[in-house]
């Protein structure tokens, strides 16, 4: 993997952990209104964001090299005045969880994902195949690595917004 998006995964979700785990079991699964998601819930969704790009790049490396590929500025994620609906595969649970559940889920996700690209042979192969994401298009397999830390920054801004609301103290 490459060494710049291997330290922005490794910074965003320490990061992530930072801001919950803080937290007391109650204050993770409080909701600020009634159509928001709680930090779990958020937690939980960026789990499965993280589990559905490992089976994208998977299903994205049996397919044809497509050499015309636009890239993307997978940064503008991060914004979060444009609302992005959840596709239902990685809509969270209503369950209630604990932070260490909660931590224990990234971290197996993380896991998971490193594993994964340590078996492929040759990473360079990321830059030359694309699977279509449901938010921005047609990505390269590359960009789908690079949107998990962003979509992630994304989250954290919210979580640290829902902090304030339910009154959390630094």
């Amino acid at each position: 993997m490459n060494q710049l998006i291997n330290d922005h995964l490794c910074k965003t979700r320490n990061d992530l952990v930072e801001e919950i785990k803080v937290l007391s079991d109650t204050q993770l699964n409080a909701k600020p209104d009634a159509n928001s998601w709680s930090i779990a819930q958020i937690c939980h969704h960026l789990v499965l964001v993280e589990e559905s790009t490992v089976k994208a790049i998977a299903w994205g490396l049996k397919q044809e090299v497509n050499k015309q590929m636009e890239r993307k500025n997978v940064q503008l994620i991060v914004d979060r005045t444009k609302k992005i609906t959840a596709p239902k595969i990685v809509e969270p649970a209503d369950d209630f969880f604990t932070v260490k559940q909660i931590i224990e889920l990234l971290d197996d996700s993380r896991k998971k994902l490193t594993t994964f690209l340590n078996t492929i042979e040759d990473p360079t192969i990321l830059a030359e195949k694309s699977v279509k994401h449901p938010a921005i298009g047609e990505l390269a397999l590359d960009q789908w690595l690079e949107q998990i830390y962003f979509h992630e920054q994304r989250h954290i801004g919210q979580i640290k917004e829902i902090k304030a609301l339910i009154k959390v103290e630094h």
